[in-house]
């Protein structure tokens, strides 16, 4: 294992990866802002209110409506890769390739005996399945717990030596030196993948053209009635990869990945040198890298099943990484933006900055807003009412009452379209989940600064 280096795309590629977290002109550049900003603050203050609220507003209006959009368009006949019943039962077993399933698992032990489980009950030839397992070195529980096992005919562990960062993507990367697949999947070791979800994807990989490298799966949980926080979670989910991910795929879009399920063409994966060990959010990153390459991600129609974090306290840490990630993928590929445009093209470009650097902002500034309209309700000051004269007030009342209404109906049409019907009631509380997400937000913001790398495990095994 010695050859393998996990954290080639750093080495080779240092500008694509996150191991700088700010580079010196993005450090120049931010300075900058916030001396002009401070500057004009100090001059005037209440003028510089008002431009900043002007153009949060709008950024709210434009937000508001591309989710409605991508609701809409989630509906179109090419959204998602459907594979029929029909299709998969004409495949000859014997045709079909080794197929690659990488299972990073970190202090998990409990969850052995389930996963083993699960992927033997695939619906896929025993002897075209390349499973591994990627393990810690220095995961003594989770390696005995594996060791007790007996492992079926194509499973083998790979031990991932304990060195810097202690990250998901840098044990992928170390796995996909050693998958023999011709295509490849990561699984979390909590899901429960639908039995034929590898079969699809072998259909959707012959149906598509060639430029499509990776088809995403929907992600969704197996205890989305636990309580009101999986509920929520579940919510998001729902709307997330069952309407706007397909939404963008509609529209040939780059697709911010999910963090599993993501079935790729092997040798196109290591074409792009894998993940970036560095990044916490390895997936969105990764989805951007595609499309910046010349390839393409898809959406299919196949769910697999996860567990919902049910408690706030393992909820707000994962969320952070999430968001970290975010930032982290959004300043990287934001390094060189004349590039990026070159390479995404302008619709991809627009895409990106909504997806990846608006939703860091929209949670970011939400807080300021929700104080803002507070203040108004409680005290109806003229001072306030000044800062949003006419055309800004117009449209800061869209978006408290129909900004909040869209972002309220997309997680009850997603619900409702899984067919949670009992969840869906459950969204009109949606903006205490907010809350959460911006106290998240802001604690990633600072953690990116102070320990960008830190990689929050998520808790399993509380359902």
């Amino acid at each position: 294992m010695s050859h393998v280096d996990p954290l080639l795309l750093s080495r080779e590629h240092p500008e694509l990866s996150a191991k700088v977290p700010v580079e010196v002109s993005q450090r120049q550049f931010m300075l900058i802002v916030c001396l002009v900003i401070t500057a004009a603050a100090a001059w005037r203050p209440w003028e510089t209110a008002k431009v900043f609220i002007a153009g949060a507003t709008a950024f709210y209006v434009v937000i508001t409506f591309y989710k409605l959009w991508l609701v809409y368009l989630s509906g179109h006949e090419h959204a998602e890769l459907k594979i029929s019943d029909e299709e998969i039962a004409a495949l000859d077993d014997d045709s079909l390739p080794v197929y690659s399933i990488m299972v990073p698992l970190y202090r998990e032990p409990e969850v052995v005996p389930h996963l083993i489980a699960g992927l033997v009950r695939m619906d896929y030839p025993a002897d075209k399945k390349n499973v591994q397992l990627l393990l810690e070195e220095d995961d003594d529980l989770t390696r005995s717990a594996v060791e007790k096992m007996d492992l079926p005919p194509g499973f083998e562990v790979t031990l991932i030596p304990e060195s810097f960062p202690r990250t998901k993507p840098k044990a992928c990367n170390i796995g996909l030196e050693y998958a023999t697949g011709e295509y490849l999947v990561i699984y979390d070791a909590e899901d429960r993948p639908e039995p034929d979800q590898l079969k699809k994807a072998v259909i959707g990989f012959r149906r598509v053209v060639p430029q499509v490298i990776c088809l995403q799966s929907r992600l969704n949980f197996y205890n989305p009635r636990q309580n009101l926080l999986t509920r929520w979670f579940t919510s998001e989910y729902s709307s997330a990869f069952d309407l706007q991910l397909p939404g963008l795929a509609s529209l040939d879009s780059v697709i911010p990945l999910g963090g599993t399920s993501n079935h790729f063409i092997t040798s196109r994966l290591r074409e792009l040198l894998g993940w970036d060990a560095y990044n916490v959010t390895e997936d969105c990153d990764l989805g951007v890298r595609i499309y910046r390459r010349g390839y393409k991600s898809r959406m299919l129609q196949t769910t697999t099943w996860e567990e919902a974090c049910s408690r706030i306290r393992f909820w707000i840490p994962q969320r952070t990484r999430w968001i970290k990630g975010y930032i982290q993928t959004y300043l990287v590929h934001m390094r060189d933006p004349r590039r990026l445009y070159h390479e995404l093209g302008l619709a991809n470009f627009l895409h990106f900055q909504i997806l990846i650097g608006g939703m860091v902002i929209a949670v970011l500034i939400n807080p300021v807003f929700w104080s803002l309209a507070m203040l108004w309700f409680m005290a109806r000051s003229d001072a306030l009412a000044s800062l949003f004269p006419g055309p800004v007030f117009a449209a800061g009342a869209v978006c408290l009452f129909a900004g909040n209404f869209v972002f309220t109906y997309v997680g009850a049409v997603g619900s409702y379209n899984r067919k949670y019907y009992d969840i869906v009631k459950y969204s009109l509380l949606a903006p205490i989940y907010w809350i959460f997400m911006s106290y998240s937000a802001w604690r990633a913001l600072l953690q990116f600064f102070s320990d960008p790398f830190r990689w929050e495990k998520t808790q399993h095994g509380l359902d």
